[in-house]
């Protein structure tokens, strides 16, 4: 798993976006609009109720990870492994079962497809500190009774496993990653993560939202390191991305900011290898350790040119981990194929939705450098 990352002169906290329409990214222009919602109008967005929604239960969800991982640390047995080795926290659990809950009371009709369910939870003595987690962070409208055990396990489960079995047919679900990158989540705020939400209808990625609590402000560097110490050493601001088909990709500050800013993607930028050597035209290409939504937030911002994913024989490519980075970087007129140049087929997974396959896998990139790297994979696929 590679990545093509700048490292001198990042973005701030704007959006480098390129509207779909345009064929090249030749001119580069900011927009600033200050909503109290959406960056667009209304009538321009066929799911702005849906995309509000998403917009505040990411919010509300990103404020749980910060609170969950200040007391980390502090307390035991708040980090579990799954089968598959990977770490998960109250904190997914607890995302899971926000997003669930709040999802379900506004669109009932609207499974949801996510990663996580509760059987690891209901065998350890975790449910008290998730379902405090959530009631902490919900809106009201649940009732006057607090939200029971049972409450909280039920809405992990409605995105779990089995929780829905789909047809042959175009769908319409959401799709959750409660925290993409839980490895950087536990590593403080040396790796980014990122709660993602996206909205299927009919087959169609049609909106999507990303919070990441821990992106860091701007700031020059010259090399791997000076970046890494920087990371290590500073506070996330926290952006919040929402996409919309046709609408663009817009980016926020988490801290209750009301300004949405946009950017053209980045122009073509020349690769390089050697980190001490990196000019302000060109790109490292450096192995990377955050979740793939991480490196979808960091296509879709120009922070980087490529990201490209091996699908390996034992290795199951799940939907949550690329939905809603798929439409952020499209709506940022980058693009996102498999490694033939094939768009990525949701509906592979006809009963569950929960994996795709991608033939060699998957390639994200801001489109300028695209043709020429399926062109690569294809007549030099050992490169990679």
């Amino acid at each position: 798993m590679v990545l093509l990352q700048y490292t001198c002169h990042f973005s701030t906290l704007r959006f480098f976006c390129l509207h779909p329409s345009s064929p090249t990214p030749l001119r580069r222009r900011s927009f600033t609009v200050r909503s109290t919602s959406l960056p667009f109008p209304k009538h321009k967005a066929t799911y702005h109720r849906e995309l509000e929604a998403a917009v505040d239960v990411v919010e509300r969800a990103c404020r749980l990870c910060i609170d969950v991982k200040k007391s980390l640390f502090s307390d035991e047995g708040r980090v579990l492994d799954k089968n598959d080795q990977t770490p998960v926290t109250v904190a997914d659990f607890g995302v899971q079962a926000l997003v669930s809950l709040e999802l379900s009371k506004l669109f009932p009709s609207i499974p949801l497809v996510a990663e996580e369910d509760s059987a690891i939870l209901r065998s350890n003595n975790l449910v008290d500190s998730v379902a405090s987690a959530v009631a902490d962070n919900a809106t009201s409208g649940f009732g006057d009774e607090p939200l029971t055990h049972s409450d909280v396990l039920e809405a992990i489960d409605r995105g779990g496993k089995d929780a829905v079995v789909f047809c042959t047919k175009p769908a319409t679900y959401w799709v959750l990653d409660p925290i993409d990158g839980t490895r950087g989540f536990l590593r403080g705020s040396e790796a980014l993560y990122v709660v993602g939400l996206a909205l299927v209808v009919e087959g169609e990625i049609v909106l999507g939202v990303m919070g990441c609590p821990n992106w860091l402000e701007d700031k020059p560097c010259t090399s791997t390191t000076s970046m890494q110490e920087y990371e290590s050493n500073q506070a996330g601001s926290g952006i919040i991305m929402v996409s919309h088909v046709g609408c663009g990709t817009w980016t926020k500050k988490l801290s209750n900011s009301q300004t949405w800013e946009s950017l053209p993607l980045s122009a073509l930028f020349n690769a390089k290898n050697d980190a001490d050597n990196i000019g302000d035209d060109e790109i490292l290409l450096v192995p990377t350790c955050c979740g793939s939504l991480c490196k979808y937030l960091m296509v879709a911002t120009g922070r980087a040119s490529v990201f490209i994913l091996r699908a390996r024989a034992q290795t199951i490519i799940k939907a949550w981990d690329h939905a809603v980075g798929i439409i952020c970087v499209h709506e940022a007129g980058g693009k996102v194929t498999d490694w033939r140049g094939s768009p990525i087929d949701l509906d592979a997974d006809q009963a569950e939705r929960r994996a795709i396959f991608p033939s060699g896998g998957v390639l994200v990139t801001n489109d300028n450098l695209h043709h020429q790297i399926v062109e690569m994979i294809s007549s030099r696929s050992s490169i990679f």
